[in-house]
């Protein structure tokens, strides 16, 4: 079982990481360029998913090793010190390629904790029928 912290900073990795792929659904990628709302609210969520991803601890971090923590936490690093040399290109290759794996990667680590009774090991596999 995952601690609490842990738990909740995964939680938020989640929901930031479904919002900026949501945000970017209909979009292009020179709608970072031409779209300063857009370019802003995207950057402000991937900051805020590297920010959560800092905050879960070593353990954890190792027990979820395939997740590319130092990516996620380089992102915020680069998005709020190195603002000025961001480049549009990663941003959006991050979005619309790197997010949807992290929010599987997520997803998966946080099923047993979100399915009610905790133990998501215990379902019968899904091409099986249940009796």
């Amino acid at each position: 079982m995952l601690p609490e912290r842990d738990r909740t900073a995964l939680e938020d990795m989640l929901a930031h990481a479904r919002e900026a792929i949501e945000a970017a659904q209909g979009r292009r990628e020179s709608d970072l360029q031409t779209d300063r709302l857009f370019c802003l609210a995207v950057q402000h969520l991937l900051a805020i998913l590297g920010e959560a991803a800092g905050r879960v601890s070593a353990p954890t971090r190792a027990s979820l090793a395939h997740i590319p923590w130092g990516q996620v936490i380089g992102m915020r690093n680069r998005l709020v010190h190195g603002y000025d040399s961001v480049r549009a290109d990663r941003v959006w290759a991050t979005i619309t390629l790197d997010l949807p794996a992290l929010v599987h990667d997520l997803e998966t680590a946080l099923a047993p904790e979100q399915a009610p009774g905790g133990d998501a090991s215990a379902d019968p596999p899904r091409d099986q029928p249940t009796t």
